[in-house]
């Protein structure tokens, strides 16, 4: 019997990975297909590679339909391959309409033409502002596109989904640095080199933070349950950007406000916890004690 087949695009990615990592231990001989535009993450991805086969595809989304034509046995593709920073946005513009509207629409028709399942990463910023925020970056208009033309798909096709929407995730392996670095990575690198973090004013900007694990996690559970509907992985608890800086007992600077910067993202859904069972085992208070704890600082 051949194996069943999963594909993770940007799976060597913050989330991707963490997630290709779960799936290699809740599942058992099937084929993990680890869809990346780069390779240079490749050595942070930690596997045991004795349950399941792993193939790794350097490539980018515009080219998914040719670069996975040989694999006939796919049962679900989650996407994680995207551009995903507000800010950056307005300064690789290209580059975000390129990979979450051209490079999600390949996706989309390979899933529809070879009919298999897609599990979508979505972004909380779509709910800001009740609703109003989605129009404030081109990240977060794309992504808020891309969520209406998977129902369409859904309608028009029968496009078989699941859309989980990531709230401001952190952990183990975020980047500290560059355009995908986000605040609990910035902080956590101006924190090492004893600088002051750089706060964004007005400061009282408010957060849910969710946990690389518990994203995944939700993620996973979201896929099995199979009910094609959406997911809101967040804790129910929000923070102002200032506080989460106080939280690591250092200096603070206060920096202009950004173009595109939302005010809050809170959505209350209780259906990943109900349907799914989903509840995140971790807050940001305790992460970020334990983060100053192991780096020998008070």
């Amino acid at each position: 019997m051949k194996k069943k087949e999963i594909v993770i695009t940007g799976g060597l990615g913050f989330v991707g990975r963490n997630f290709v990592e779960l799936l290699d231990v809740k599942l058992r001989d099937h084929t993990l297909i680890i869809f990346d535009k780069s390779k240079k993450n490749l050595n942070k991805l930690n596997l045991n590679y004795k349950k399941n086969k792993i193939i790794i595809i350097i490539a980018n989304t515009l080219n998914i339909n040719k670069k996975l034509k040989k694999y006939k046995n796919i049962i679900a593709l989650f996407h994680f391959g995207e551009f995903s920073r507000i800010v950056k946005s307005f300064e690789y513009t290209n580059e975000c309409f390129t990979s979450n509207t051209l490079g999600t629409f390949k996706v989309l028709n390979f899933c529809k033409e070879k009919k298999i399942k897609i599990i979508y990463s979505a972004s909380s910023s779509k709910f800001g502002n009740k609703g109003k925020d989605e129009h404030l970056s081109p990240y977060s208009w794309t992504k808020s596109k891309n969520i209406e033309l998977i129902k369409n798909y859904s309608e028009w096709f029968g496009l078989k989904y699941e859309i989980v929407y990531f709230y401001n995730v952190y952990g183990s392996g975020q980047s500290y640095y560059g355009k995908l670095a986000a605040v609990i990575g910035i902080f956590e690198g101006q924190y090492l080199k004893n600088q002051p973090l750089t706060v964004v004013r007005p400061g009282n900007q408010s957060r849910d933070f969710t946990h690389i694990s518990d994203i995944v996690r939700g993620t996973f559970l979201a896929w099995k349950k199979n009910l094609n509907k959406e997911y809101l992985l967040g804790t129910g608890t929000s923070y102002t950007i200032l506080k989460i800086a106080q939280l690591f007992n250092t200096k603070i600077k206060m920096v202009p406000q950004r173009f595109g910067e939302r005010l809050a993202s809170n959505k209350i859904n209780k259906d990943a916890h109900r349907l799914l069972g989903y509840k995140p085992k971790i807050k940001i208070e305790d992460y970020i004690k334990n983060f100053i704890k192991k780096n020998g600082k008070k």
